[in-house]
């Protein structure tokens, strides 16, 4: 080594800082309005930085939704890669004492947790339109009739659902109508709606009354995400009908296969929920319970 020369280790070290300098260069380039949220929000967001790049370098979008993360063998059940005590954890940070609507801050938050832990795009504002709320109480609703003529009986024949029997079938249908015109029409989707249904008040969303016909068609079968933050059981659902009234106390409903799932069946059935769209234009992600490995 000649006099003045660096000795070797001390180049390797060199290039070793101006390669991770450029690494760190490029991804806030292509990221620094991600990384920048994370950084502002990290007392509340506590994620791990190894989850996060990995989030960022692979975006979840409709093809890796169903492709990487739900199981041939049973697409409605999606395989997320966080547990469900650290999403439990996270949003009790981020929730009101009180179940109470959410600030535009906490519904920005709490999506983002919710995009991250289950790969789907949750939102609270969907075509620039809302429900009164993303964070309220749910209670047991009942069956929907799926077609004319639809009874319990044809719901399960001879199966043993007998734990569902016992919510019975609403006398009317839902606010939308019939899933299906009739029974020989009725598709698996039309099954799985009525299944995996929610009833939301849609009579108290801002605009309503200005513009009743467009909402209505909005809000029809548009696919939500629930989810039980006290344990972090959630399912993927669509709004199959109306309600429930505000002198209830209750801020919308669950169909009987949705409040099982939640284990929403203590007692009085009811509890908090956060439910917020899944912006889904492609029909890619399928209804039903989600669950953790």
């Amino acid at each position: 080594m000649s006099h003045g020369q660096k000795p070797h280790f001390q180049l390797l070290k060199d290039a070793w800082i101006k390669r991770h300098q450029k690494a760190h260069k490029n991804l806030w380039s292509k990221h620094k309005a991600s990384l920048q949220w994370m950084k502002d929000n990290s007392k509340q967001l506590i994620v791990g930085s190894a989850t996060g790049l990995l989030m960022l370098a692979h975006p979840a979008n409709a093809t890796t939704i169903t492709q990487g993360f739900f199981p041939t063998s049973n697409p409605s059940e999606e395989r997320v890669a966080h547990t469900r005590e650290e999403l439990v954890h996270q949003l009790s940070l981020l929730l009101p004492d009180t179940v109470h609507p959410l600030s535009a801050d906490e519904q920005k938050q709490i999506g983002h947790v919710l995009t991250t832990f289950f790969h789907v795009p949750a939102t609270t504002t969907l075509d620039g339109k809302r429900l009164n709320r993303n964070y309220g109480i749910i209670g047991a609703e009942q069956h929907l009739m799926r077609y004319p003529g639809d009874t319990m009986q044809t719901h399960f024949g001879n199966e043993e659902d007998g734990v569902f029997w016992s919510s019975g079938m609403a006398p009317g249908r839902g606010a939308w109508g019939y899933f299906a015109n009739s029974r020989t029409e009725m598709t698996d989707e039309d099954i799985l709606r009525e299944k995996y249904y929610i009833a939301v008040q849609t009579f108290l969303s801002p605009g309503w009354p200005e513009n009743t016909k467009e909402l209505y068609a909005f809000f029809k079968y548009r696919k939500m995400l629930v989810v039980n933050p006290e344990n972090g059981k959630a399912v993927v659902v669509v709004i199959g009908d109306a309600g429930p009234a505000q002198q209830t106390g209750k801020h919308l409903g669950g169909s009987p296969e949705v409040m099982a799932h939640l284990e929403r069946q203590d007692g009085g059935a009811r509890g908090p929920v956060l439910y917020y769209f899944i912006d889904d234009p492609e029909d890619t992600i399928p209804l039903g319970p989600i669950v953790f490995d």
